[in-house]
């Protein structure tokens, strides 16, 4: 049996497209469309373009806490972006987002409409056009504001870090695995002792804050993010964020955003698109299978 040679990288890095690992059929090192596609739009103010992972769940689970707060002009279709097919990279998607990565956002109420993209953005967005779910008290905003970015900053360690190379890389490698559980425990840990002391992330009420770092750490505290992760990280013995994961998961608005373009896991848990809020109870995937 040959033994492996270590990795030396080259004067140049040249790329090889298909180089193994999940996604890599879509991966590749420019920008700009693939392909000519516009985008479909709907009835609703607001029109989303977005797959149901965790950085697609923050802008749902938003739109859906706004609606049941009573702001009517938050009504949205939310329609899928299949990342596996290539649809971000669609003239109409890129139109919106140049970085063809999901979400992205067309607000129609504005003349001319507002493209919106990053999940960090559209949430900040959202709390300021509704005046809601972001503190009016300077201090007590800039400190959601400072849990919000400290998530924009910390989940790419999680997701592209430790969730890629514990989940989708072609091969298990000790080295990055363990540098990544390293930092994404010391992620929980920060969380833990925050929410040691407060309800929430950012302190009494719930904000933004919460609405972006739920599904990124809460999806790994409740077992539903990487199989496995949950175990392998000691979840569990989060005793706080566990609290806390398992209270904002019990919110309506929470548990209809999160399901919302999602085409994976239980068909009761996947609405591929959203246009009513009465496709909850007649547009998820289960229902659709059983109606065909």
């Amino acid at each position: 049996m040959t033994e492996k040679q270590p990795y030396t990288p080259p004067r140049v890095w040249t790329w090889e497209p298909g180089n193994g690992g999940a996604f890599a059929n879509i991966n590749r090192p420019i920008a700009g469309p693939t392909h000519d596609k516009e985008l479909p739009v709907g009835k609703n103010p607001l029109q989303l373009y977005s797959l149901g992972t965790p950085n697609g769940q923050k802008v749902t689970i938003m739109l859906e806490e706004l609606l049941a707060a009573g702001h009517q002009g938050a009504e949205y279709d939310a329609w899928m972006i299949r990342i596996n097919e290539g649809d971000q990279f669609g003239s109409g998607f890129v139109s919106v987002n140049p970085n063809s990565k999901i979400p992205a956002l067309m607000d129609h109420s504005v003349s001319p409409p507002q493209r919106v993209f990053e999940s960090g953005s559209i949430l900040l967005y959202l709390a300021e056009k509704f005046g809601a779910f972001l503190p009016a008290d300077p201090a007590k905003r800039t400190e959601a504001l400072s849990w919000l970015f400290w998530q924009m900053g910390s989940a790419p360690l999680l997701g592209g870090g430790f969730g890629h190379f514990f989940a989708y890389a072609p091969e298990k490698l000790e080295y990055p695995i363990n540098r990544y559980t390293m930092e994404v425990k010391r992620q929980m840990d920060v969380l833990d002792r925050r929410l040691a002391e407060h309800e929430f992330v950012a302190g009494d009420e719930y904000t933004i804050a919460d609405i972006a770092i739920w599904p990124w750490y809460g999806g790994v505290a409740l077992g539903r993010s990487y199989e496995r992760a949950a175990e392998f990280l000691d979840a569990e013995s989060y005793s706080n964020l566990q609290r806390w994961a398992k209270q904002v998961d019990a919110r309506p608005a929470v548990k209809r955003g999160r399901i919302v373009n999602r085409a994976f896991g239980p068909p009761e848990e996947q609405l591929h698109e959203r246009h009513d809020t009465s496709d909850f109870e007649t547009k998820t995937q289960d229902k659709v299978e059983d109606a065909a």
